[in-house]
């Protein structure tokens, strides 16, 4: 305890001894804003006696002694000189906290009880004391006790022993009901958003299921503006109406986006890439919506529209028509260049996929999201100058949950799991017999607030006959690279190849994908700050058919900046390994957007 200037302004200079950093905050606050003027100068100081015992006894300290020096020169800001002894502090006998009413029997609040850190043996802080009593009843109306009441909340000082007693009674009455619940502002079909509702009825009422309606109405994308109001002037019966205000989106909206891919081409050129998404969030008053996007850049242009139909639930139950066009590269294709004595790329793989697709997607009440869907896939490619254009009908289910610690965009921890089955048979019209297995997990996991981890591991299979193995689309093969799989080396550029003699005569290269996928990642990320954070990770894994297994191994680091819209990462990845197509190769990878 030393003396230390507070603050200064042109009127007067205040000076402490005495106290520690705590009390001279607290002095500090009950003494206000320096003086601007004579008049106030003279108001601060005839005051300051009695805001400093004021900050004293908030703290506990009822004994204290102020002895004030004060210097006023004819010129310039005067000087005020404080000496604080604080004396012994008042010490918490006991607390009496007392709860009747239906109060006693909420969880909720029971554990709110139990983590109060306030107990017999601490000096006496006022505001701990406001904060307990204000939390209970900010508690109490959060969760329906409306015509509850402090039937004692006193602080009894005993100057003499230097000790406190602390009362705390609280009456909470009865439990109030959620009542009807109504929506305005809408042209959906009557009852269409009662299914959103997310309790029971007659419910107990608490903000955190209205919370939880005002979310789901938000998901529905249906809405600008969402009230939800307690009607607490029409309780009756222990209810309490809700009163639903929505103002809807505009009947269709644009989305522009840009973007380059940057020396992912066999020229190692910037690729310009453009994206225009059209969404109509709500088609009729039976909730139906679309969106259409259309995205360009020089090799592969693509259109996908999707049509959602709510079925049981606005969210929970949707059936979705696809339809689309794509174009796509894979791998790399090559030629043996004699004078070199290697391989040199002459591009990529390259495929035009049309598909029309139905898919039901389900979520289940334990947070599974269950889907089965059929889709309809021509694909045309050229592989080993022989032209393919297989039809492909695709029965798949998948089942996914995802689970998080928190609701933020860059959680501290979380779990995801993925698994999926897809069948494809001559007999219902395809021209293969196909069955493609899939499973993914990701895991996230923070230790000491600073410490975080992110694993990844993702796996894949197709059981195909080895004569039919060509007539599977690039789309349904398995490849490995790229910010998702293994950095350091380009998109969908690793995996298993054949060589073949082209039309030209010339020994000729192409990656074609592999039966099976094993990729795995593991990522160590430190905050420097809660907005920024290190990242150090090593990918491994491949692409890769029946007993050819050979994993590739990329590590790298990066830096992250966790933005209001999610992570913004810059990472820069290092493949360990040269393969017979790909020469040992680095990355820059800018990705965006939350890993759960």
């Amino acid at each position: 305890m030393g003396v230390s200037p507070i603050w200064a302004s042109d009127w007067l200079t205040v000076e402490i001894d005495g106290a520690d950093k705590a009390l001279k905050r607290n002095i500090t606050a009950h003494l206000g804003a320096l003086p601007s003027s004579e008049v106030q100068r003279r108001a601060f100081i005839f005051n300051a006696d009695e805001n400093i015992e004021a900050a004293l006894h908030s703290l506990g300290y009822y004994k204290g002694k102020i002895d004030q020096q004060l210097e006023s020169p004819e010129t310039g800001p005067w000087t005020l000189r404080l000496s604080i002894t604080p004396g012994a502090p008042t010490v918490i006998q006991w607390i009496d906290i007392q709860l009747t009413g239906e109060i006693l029997d909420d969880k909720a609040v029971n554990d709110w009880l139990e983590q109060i850190s306030l107990k017999p043996g601490d000096v006496l802080n006022h505001g701990e004391y406001e904060a307990i009593k204000s939390q209970l009843l900010t508690y109490a109306l959060a969760r329906g006790y409306f015509e509850g009441k402090y039937l004692t909340n006193q602080i009894v000082v005993n100057r003499d022993l230097d000790s406190a007693q602390i009362s705390l009674h609280y009456d909470s009455g009865p439990r109030y009901r959620i009542g009807e619940v109504s929506f305005n502002g809408h042209d959906l079909v009557p009852g269409f958003l009662d299914r959103l509702i997310p309790f029971k009825p007659d419910s107990h009422y608490s903000t955190g299921k209205l919370g939880a309606l005002n979310r789901e109405l938000v998901d529905t994308g249906y809405f600008t503006n969402i009230k939800v109001l307690p009607q607490l002037d029409k309780m009756q019966d222990d209810r309490v109406p809700i009163r639903v205000e929505v103002t809807p989106r505009p009947s269709h909206s644009i989305e522009l986006g840009l973007g380059a891919d940057v020396g992912n081409s066999i020229d190692n050129n910037i690729e310009p890439r453009v994206r225009v998404t059209w969404r109509t969030p709500q088609i009729n008053r039976y909730g139906h919506s679309q969106e259409s996007s259309v995205e360009w850049s020089p090799d592969r242009p693509k259109f996908l529209t999707t049509y959602t139909i709510p079925m049981s639930h606005p969210l929970d139950d949707q059936l979705k028509i696809r339809v689309g066009l794509l174009r796509d590269k894979y791998g790399v294709t090559q030629v043996y260049d004699a004078d070199k004595r290697d391989f040199r790329n002459t591009g990529e793989l390259e495929s035009v996929k049309k598909l029309v697709g139905v898919v039901r997607q389900k979520r289940l009440k334990n947070q599974w999201l269950f889907t089965y869907s059929l889709d309809a896939i021509n694909e045309e490619y050229a592989q080993s100058d022989i032209d393919y254009n297989p039809d492909v009908l695709l029965l798949g289910t998948s089942l996914s949950k995802t689970t998080r610690g928190d609701k933020s965009l860059d959680p501290k921890s979380g779990f995801f799991q993925y698994y999926s089955l897809e069948h494809a048979d001559p007999t219902l019209g395809s021209d293969l017999r196909l069955t493609r297995l899939q499973a993914k997990f990701k895991w996230i996991d923070t230790f000491f607030d600073k410490h975080r981890f992110v694993s990844r591991l993702d796996l894949g299979a197709n059981l195909v006959k080895d004569d039919e193995l060509p007539l599977v689309p690039p789309s349904l093969r398995y490849f490995a690279g790229g910010d998702q799989s293994i950095r350091g080396y380009s998109y969908h550029e690793l995996g298993p190849y054949i060589d073949y003699t082209n039309s030209e005569g010339q020994l000729a290269r192409v990656v074609v994908g592999g039966r099976y996928l094993l990729v795995g990642s593991l990522e160590y990320q430190y905050y420097l700050t809660p907005t920024w954070r290190v990242a150090s990770f090593i990918d491994a894994g491949s692409a890769f058919d029946s007993q050819q297994f050979e994993p590739i191994v990329s590590v790298g680091g990066g830096i992250h900046w966790i933005s209001p819209i999610g992570p913004i990462k810059l990472d820069l990845g290092v493949g360990l390994k040269e393969t017979d197509t790909v020469d040992r190769s680095w990355r820059i990878h800018i990705t965006m957007g939350a890993e759960l």
